[in-house]
């Protein structure tokens, strides 16, 4: 189930906020500029499903951010727990940074951990099947798929080269809880 749990930065072990329903957790993220939406993900892409089968599902919802937004470019990120790089790929995406355009993912498998540092406060949105999170562009955070991933999302860009990160060398996710 989705999640928005919120902690001082300062305080790793006592969450200021904490809710698992979709208006409040929209709500909240609105107030810092944060797009969380619960869409419908409810295509069978099978066991193993390939990028070109999931964007050509999911193919309406991108033209609609498209229509919207101008994004200029997609693809699809997909990890399983058997992947060979996980805990590499993991630890790359541990790391707080930001980007130069928002960063937009819609979860249609699985689950995944934002974490996003904002006015003092630590976000952690745990997204799972059917969100759609929009991470303003130079907004800090990382990003936690677990030592056991299990995701797919698709990734909406404003830029063709796709996920360019700039990081900021902060150590503060390694203070806060992981997915688990």
């Amino acid at each position: 189930m989705s999640a928005l749990t919120i902690y001082a930065s300062h305080n790793a072990t006592t969450p200021e906020w904490h809710s698992t329903e979709g208006q409040a957790i929209a709500g909240q993220l609105a107030q810092q500029g944060v797009r969380f939406e619960r869409w419908r993900a409810d295509r069978d892409l099978g066991d193993a499903p390939t990028p070109e089968s999931t964007l050509a599902a999911y193919q309406h919802a991108i033209d609609r951010l498209v229509d919207e937004k101008g994004y200029q470019s997609w693809d699809v990120i997909s990890m399983r727990a058997d992947h060979p790089q996980k805990a590499e790929m993991r630890e790359k995406f541990l790391q707080e940074h930001t980007h130069g355009e928002d960063e937009v993912r819609f979860f249609v498998e699985g689950r995944g951990l934002f974490c996003l540092h904002l006015d003092q406060r630590i976000y952690q949105v745990l997204c799972e099947k059917g969100d759609l999170i929009s991470v303003p562009a130079g907004t800090p955070h990382w990003f936690d798929m677990g030592p056991e991933p299990n995701f797919t999302a698709i990734r909406i860009f404003d830029n063709p080269e796709g996920w360019i990160a700039k990081f900021t060398g902060n150590d503060i996710a390694d203070r806060f809880p992981r997915l688990g």
